[in-house]
């Protein structure tokens, strides 16, 4: 993600520069904003505020997240239709929360901080009430997705706190089960869930339980339910990873290439077939998220190197054609989509966005200059 280390520096940069004018707030730090794109409409608007982190997305176009607030502790929060009217959907006790999917009922998976750790949790209809899903008997767990019948699936530290391996749970996020991993019992092994779709068919990733310094980390499906997990194989290289799946069993994620570099891929129905989705011009792309039809959302390098940020993208169903979503949407003036982060399947999508570089600069220089003139003022008041 060659853009994506470009753009963390070049932040860290500002950051730097702003603190050295004695000007660095929480607002200043915030340069990322996630937008609700209506690709029916054409529309990006901003989602919740400036320190809102847009995860996930329902039919309903209810979005969830994290927001980062001015105290420093992170809050999961869910908006509604159209990303409006941000709530906060509390804790598990704790002080901290993050929200990552919702179903169309509205229940909300993700995770919270209890006492001196953290858990996966899951809500009742449109994020009401917030319910402690436990762990597969270690000390952490975080859950990833949630279908609509509300299984939740995730990740779990195991006994022991050695293993951390993919769950799933029943209807209602009820009974945590390990659904193991692609390396057996290994003590090299580990798994993540990510996403499940309607009948529970789950997609993540999992070491191959090889004994290695770097086992081989693997997308995987498993068949209804979480029953039997399989490897999905890679575009050429070592590693691939799985993000989302829809009712057809079409897995979206991103492998490395027998080049060395990471692509986007979309598979067949039932995980069968991995396809390359090709970049928007340079060398990687990472993708998201998939609606039931096909339609895969993520990031990519544009080849552009002399642009700081990768762009985000849209293909067609079945993962047919990737397009830059800049050059779909009308976006507020001076901003860049770099990252879309989920679809539903009625065309509307949350991205990430960032000032493009010239409206970037000016921002630096303004500060810089307000800066300035304020050290010079007490500079001459103290004389």
């Amino acid at each position: 993600m060659q853009n994506h280390c470009l753009t963390v520096r070049n932040l860290i940069l500002a950051i730097a520069l702003i603190t050295g004018f004695g000007l660095v707030t929480h607002a200043n730090a915030q340069m990322e904003r996630s937008f609700f794109v209506d690709l029916n409409a054409k529309t990006a608007t901003p989602v919740g505020t400036a320190d809102s982190l847009a995860l996930g997305i329902n039919d309903a176009g209810q979005v969830v997240g994290t927001t980062y607030p001015s105290n420093g502790n992170l809050r999961a929060f869910i908006a509604g239709p159209n990303g409006m009217d941000m709530r906060d959907l509390g804790t598990l006790g704790g002080d901290l929360g993050s929200a990552f999917d919702i179903n169309d009922a509205g229940q909300v998976a993700g995770w919270s901080t209890a006492e001196t750790s953290q858990y996966a949790f899951i809500t009742g209809p449109d994020g009401i009430g917030m319910r402690n899903l436990g762990t597969l008997g270690g000390s952490w767990s975080n859950a990833y997705g949630i279908n609509d019948r509300g299984q939740v699936v995730g990740e779990s530290l195991t006994d022991g706190d050695n293993l951390s391996r993919a769950f799933i749970t029943g209807p209602d996020g009820m009974g945590m089960r390990n659904l193991g991993s692609l390396g057996g019992s290994s003590s090299a092994a580990w798994s993540s869930a990510r996403g499940i779709n309607n009948v529970g068919q789950v997609t993540g990733f999992s070491t191959t339980g090889e004994e290695s310094d770097l086992p081989p980390r693997r997308a995987f499906i498993t068949g209804p339910d979480g029953a039997g997990m399989r490897d999905l194989g890679t575009l050429g290289g070592y590693h691939s990873y799985a993000e989302d799946i829809n009712d057809p069993g079409q897995v979206a994620g991103w492998s490395y290439t027998a080049e060395g570099f990471t692509h986007a891929f979309i598979t067949g129905p039932d995980g069968v077939g991995v396809k390359d989705l090709g970049t928007l011009g340079g060398n990687e792309s990472y993708a998201r998220g998939i609606n039931d039809t096909g339609q895969v959302v993520g990031e990519s390098d544009t080849g552009e190197y002399s642009s700081l940020y990768n762009h985000a993208f849209i293909t067609g169903p079945n993962g047919e054609g990737m397009m830059d979503l800049n050059l779909l949407v009308d976006l507020p003036p001076g901003w860049i989509l770099t990252d879309a982060i989920d679809i539903n399947n009625n065309g509307q999508v949350i991205a990430l966005g960032v000032p493009e570089p010239e409206t970037y600069a000016l921002m630096l220089t303004g500060l810089g200059l307000i800066g300035f003139m304020a050290r010079r003022r007490k500079a001459d008041n103290l004389g």
